[in-house]
Protein backbone atom coordinates (compact mmCIF):
# COMPACT_ATOMS: atom_id res chain seq x y z
CA UNK A 1 0.00 0.00 0.00
CA UNK A 2 1.28 3.46 -0.87
CA UNK A 3 2.07 5.86 1.97
CA UNK A 4 1.38 9.57 2.03
CA UNK A 5 4.41 11.55 3.14
CA UNK A 6 3.63 15.26 3.51
CA UNK A 7 6.27 17.79 2.48
CA UNK A 8 6.26 21.36 3.82
CA UNK A 9 8.08 24.49 2.60
CA UNK A 10 9.35 26.91 5.26
CA UNK A 11 10.87 30.41 5.24
CA UNK A 12 14.04 29.53 7.13
CA UNK A 13 12.56 27.90 10.24
CA UNK A 14 12.23 24.27 9.07
CA UNK A 15 14.75 23.03 11.62
CA UNK A 16 12.96 24.82 14.49
CA UNK A 17 9.60 23.45 13.33
CA UNK A 18 10.94 19.91 12.99
CA UNK A 19 12.58 19.97 16.42
CA UNK A 20 9.13 20.92 17.73
CA UNK A 21 7.45 18.09 15.76
CA UNK A 22 10.13 15.66 17.00
CA UNK A 23 9.35 16.70 20.59
CA UNK A 24 5.70 15.75 20.04
CA UNK A 25 6.03 12.59 17.91
CA UNK A 26 9.38 11.34 19.21
CA UNK A 27 11.86 9.47 17.06
CA UNK A 28 14.97 10.67 15.28
CA UNK A 29 15.53 12.53 12.03
CA UNK A 30 16.20 10.14 9.15
CA UNK A 31 18.04 12.83 7.22
CA UNK A 32 19.12 16.47 7.47
CA UNK A 33 20.74 18.11 4.44
CA UNK A 34 21.65 21.80 4.50
CA UNK A 35 21.89 23.95 1.40
CA UNK A 36 25.65 24.37 1.99
CA UNK A 37 26.00 20.58 1.59
CA UNK A 38 24.92 20.96 -2.05
CA UNK A 39 26.96 24.05 -2.88
CA UNK A 40 29.07 23.70 -6.03
CA UNK A 41 30.10 25.86 -8.99
CA UNK A 42 26.98 24.59 -10.80
CA UNK A 43 24.77 25.21 -7.75
CA UNK A 44 26.11 28.22 -5.84
CA UNK A 45 24.47 28.85 -2.46
CA UNK A 46 24.22 32.37 -1.04
CA UNK A 47 25.91 32.84 2.34
CA UNK A 48 22.57 33.79 3.98
CA UNK A 49 21.04 30.51 2.76
CA UNK A 50 23.96 28.15 3.59
CA UNK A 51 22.63 26.90 6.95
CA UNK A 52 19.04 26.54 5.77
CA UNK A 53 17.51 23.10 5.35
CA UNK A 54 17.48 21.56 1.87
CA UNK A 55 15.83 18.39 3.15
CA UNK A 56 14.75 17.13 6.56
CA UNK A 57 12.83 13.92 7.23
CA UNK A 58 11.14 12.72 10.42
CA UNK A 59 9.72 9.17 10.35
CA UNK A 60 6.35 8.96 12.11
CA UNK A 61 5.16 5.37 12.22
CA UNK A 62 5.30 4.09 8.64
CA UNK A 63 5.11 7.62 7.25
CA UNK A 64 7.73 10.34 6.86
CA UNK A 65 7.15 14.06 7.41
CA UNK A 66 9.52 16.03 5.16
CA UNK A 67 10.39 19.68 4.63
CA UNK A 68 12.83 22.25 3.33
CA UNK A 69 13.56 25.95 3.63
CA UNK A 70 12.89 27.97 0.50
CA UNK A 71 16.03 29.96 -0.47
CA UNK A 72 15.49 33.73 -0.26
CA UNK A 73 16.22 34.04 -3.99
CA UNK A 74 13.02 32.08 -4.70
CA UNK A 75 10.83 34.46 -2.69
CA UNK A 76 8.93 33.87 0.57
CA UNK A 77 6.38 31.14 1.17
CA UNK A 78 3.03 32.52 2.30
CA UNK A 79 2.79 30.79 5.68
CA UNK A 80 -0.81 31.90 6.18
CA UNK A 81 -2.18 30.63 2.89
CA UNK A 82 -4.76 27.87 2.86
CA UNK A 83 -2.42 24.90 2.46
CA UNK A 84 -3.40 21.25 2.47
CA UNK A 85 -3.81 19.92 5.98
CA UNK A 86 -1.73 17.11 7.42
CA UNK A 87 -4.08 14.43 8.71
CA UNK A 88 -2.91 12.09 11.47
CA UNK A 89 -4.96 8.98 12.27
CA UNK A 90 -4.42 8.12 15.93
CA UNK A 91 -4.73 4.61 17.34
CA UNK A 92 -6.56 5.70 20.52
CA UNK A 93 -8.28 8.67 22.14
CA UNK A 94 -5.27 9.01 24.44
CA UNK A 95 -2.88 9.25 21.50
CA UNK A 96 -5.21 11.74 19.77
CA UNK A 97 -5.24 13.90 22.93
CA UNK A 98 -1.44 13.75 23.22
CA UNK A 99 -0.90 14.74 19.60
CA UNK A 100 -3.53 17.48 19.72
CA UNK A 101 -2.22 18.97 22.97
CA UNK A 102 1.37 18.88 21.74
CA UNK A 103 0.94 20.12 18.19
CA UNK A 104 -1.67 22.80 18.91
CA UNK A 105 0.42 24.42 21.69
CA UNK A 106 0.91 28.05 20.71
CA UNK A 107 -1.24 27.66 17.61
CA UNK A 108 -4.82 28.47 16.63
CA UNK A 109 -7.49 25.83 17.22
CA UNK A 110 -10.23 25.78 14.59
CA UNK A 111 -12.08 22.76 16.04
CA UNK A 112 -11.12 21.52 19.54
CA UNK A 113 -10.59 17.81 20.09
CA UNK A 114 -13.90 16.05 20.71
CA UNK A 115 -16.55 13.78 19.28
CA UNK A 116 -17.44 14.81 15.75
CA UNK A 117 -20.89 14.63 14.11
CA UNK A 118 -19.56 11.89 11.81
CA UNK A 119 -18.58 9.58 14.68
CA UNK A 120 -14.85 10.05 15.11
CA UNK A 121 -12.81 11.86 17.77
CA UNK A 122 -11.46 14.82 15.85
CA UNK A 123 -9.62 18.16 16.00
CA UNK A 124 -8.47 20.72 13.44
CA UNK A 125 -5.94 23.49 14.04
CA UNK A 126 -2.99 25.49 12.75
CA UNK A 127 0.23 25.00 14.72
CA UNK A 128 2.50 27.85 15.84
CA UNK A 129 4.39 27.58 12.53
CA UNK A 130 1.23 28.08 10.44
CA UNK A 131 0.90 24.44 9.38
CA UNK A 132 -2.65 23.04 9.34
CA UNK A 133 -3.31 19.71 11.06
CA UNK A 134 -6.24 17.34 11.59
CA UNK A 135 -6.12 14.70 14.33
CA UNK A 136 -8.60 11.88 14.01
CA UNK A 137 -9.41 8.72 15.95
CA UNK A 138 -12.17 6.59 14.50
CA UNK A 139 -13.19 3.71 16.80
CA UNK A 140 -14.77 1.86 13.82
CA UNK A 141 -11.30 1.38 12.33
CA UNK A 142 -9.61 0.52 15.61
CA UNK A 143 -11.87 -2.30 16.85
CA UNK A 144 -13.62 -0.32 19.57
CA UNK A 145 -17.18 -0.42 18.26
Amino acid sequence: MALINPHINFNGNAEEAFNFYKSVFGGEFAKIVRLRDLSSPEFPVAENDADKIMHIALPIGKNVLMANDVPESMGPVNENENRSKISVSAESREEADKLFNGLSAGGNVEMPIGDSPWGSYFAMFRDKFGIEWMIDFDPKYNGEV
